[in-house]
């Protein structure tokens, strides 16, 4: 059972994949913007996060099949990889 697994079951909570891909990518995707409030001194670190936040709503959303979301998502991440591409390329 993983660190998380087991604070999730002692606090009472179920234990949920979807939800808990929802809530990691919810908090990297804040993460995101609060680098982009740094300014360009956070860059390219910004941009790597809000990738992550967003390829864990993209896993959710193939999860449940919720095609609003798999768009936006898959669009979101083409847009990252570019921005990282820029960054490091």
């Amino acid at each position: 059972m993983t660190c998380l697994a087991r604070f999730c079951y002692n606090m009472g909570m179920k234990f949920d994949t979807n939800e808990l891909l929802q809530w990691a990518g919810a908090v990297f995707v804040v993460a995101g913007h609060v680098l982009n409030a740094v300014g360009p001194a956070a860059y390219p670190y910004n941009i790597i996060t809000f990738f992550v936040g967003i390829v864990l709503f993209l896993t959710w959303a193939v999860r449940v099949a919720s095609k609003p979301q798999i768009f936006v998502n898959f669009v979101s991440v083409v847009i990252s990889i570019t921005g990282l591409f820029k960054a490091f390329g």
